[in-house]
């Protein structure tokens, strides 16, 4: 039998029924890989008979512990998320088999050196731009994962396993644009927390079935109370989109208070939503360069250029009807703020109104947020 942590008793009820759904996936013989992008092909975690948990932390609870190595001005998400493995308070990255990284930003790169003497830490170089060399270069990248998955658990994984993994993954992703895509309609019908949170919460169940069977509920009964109580009452309020740095660790000082404020969060342009889900992978092509070619396409802000990114998010200005943009850059994520510029360009000369709020995980300063969020919908005109 697995061991739990030692400190195991001391941990919040919640995460303590993370352990044991874990520890019970474990037991059963179950295997989990950990990792911390949208950049990681899951299919071929997949396709090995392992489970893909994300180990992006959103805590700022484990970060003090992490600052004894990090420095302090690092991003709150690299300290969270080295901080949860350092202190053994992450059921998903305690019971991975090993940890996959990613060469996405300097930050996560180095941590990722550090991590290695926690637990294994395979790390993918992925190219910054997206050029013939870029494809060719990130399609060996999928070969030496598919055999380093091999070699660690010592089994065979067939094409057929991969193409197999694909169209499940294809299928799912397919169902989350579908939720997604529920907040196009007016009034929309859910909130932009609960799309969230929801889908944070999706993304820890190993059993992908049972993933997607949940989606699939909460989208039948969303659209039939809308179409019940709200088709034809169109609302005035405003309608945000959320563009950025992942926002799991700050979305209650931010989307939620967009909302208490007025606003209806329509639309997400950000790691666990539209930016990963909208490309398909090719089933056309043979599978390691179909894989290339889709996660190569992700329109994170470490590519460039990246021109894809700003034509995505206007395009989505105008699918969801959005009234205002709101970028949320964490501390330190220097690609991101960066490119802040140009998105702001983008979305001014759409005529669209556009908040960036630069924050980390604390609650120091959710006043001032606040204040400006308040600000902000002042501006907007609906």
């Amino acid at each position: 039998m697995l061991r739990l942590p030692e400190n195991f008793e001391t941990f919040p009820e919640a995460r303590k029924a993370g352990f044991m759904k874990m520890k019970e996936h474990k037991d059963r013989g179950g295997k989990i890989v950990g990792i911390y992008c949208s950049f990681v092909p899951t299919e071929l975690i997949m396709a090995a008979g392992a489970v893909a948990v994300s180990l992006c932390a959103t805590s700022e609870e484990p970060i003090s512990a992490a600052e004894e190595y990090l420095p302090s001005n690092l991003c709150p998400l690299i300290k969270a998320s080295y901080g949860f493995g350092l202190t053994d308070t992450c059921p998903y990255f305690y019971f991975s088999d090993f940890i996959v990284g990613e060469t996405t930003c300097d930050g996560k790169k180095k941590m990722f050196e550090l991590l290695n003497d926690i637990k294994e830490t395979y790390v993918m170089q992925l190219p910054s731009s997206r050029d013939e060399i870029a494809l060719n270069m990130w399609e060996q990248e999928m070969y030496k994962f598919w055999r380093k998955l091999e070699d660690f658990y010592g089994i065979t994984i067939t094409e057929e396993d991969v193409k197999k993994a694909i169209l499940e993954k294809n299928a799912e992703r397919d169902l989350i644009l579908e939720y997604l895509e529920l907040s196009k309609l007016n009034p929309s019908p859910i909130s932009g927390y609960e799309l969230g949170t929801k889908l944070d919460a999706l993304s820890f169940i190993p059993d992908m079935d049972e993933r997607c069977r949940q989606i699939r509920q909460r989208i039948d009964e969303v659209k039939a109370d809308w179409e019940q109580n709200y088709k034809g009452k169109v609302s005035r309020k405003p309608r945000i989109l959320i563009t950025g740095c992942p926002n799991g660790g700050v979305r209650d000082k931010t989307i939620k208070i967009l909302e208490e404020l007025g606003a209806d969060v329509v639309a997400f342009d950000t790691c666990n939503s539209n930016r990963e889900k909208i490309e398909k992978v090719d089933t056309s092509l043979p599978v390691a360069k179909a894989l290339a070619k889709k996660y190569l396409n992700i329109n994170c802000s470490v590519m460039s250029p990246n021109e894809n990114r700003l034509k995505f998010i206007t395009d989505m200005v105008d699918e969801y009807e959005v009234d205002g943009v709101l970028e949320i850059i964490l501390q330190a994520c220097h690609t991101f703020s960066i490119e802040s510029y140009n998105v702001k360009k983008a979305v001014v000369a759409k005529g669209i109104p556009y908040l960036k709020v630069e924050t980390d995980y604390s609650k120091a300063d959710a006043g001032q947020i606040n204040t400006r969020l308040e600000a902000f919908l002042e501006t907007i005109a609906v």
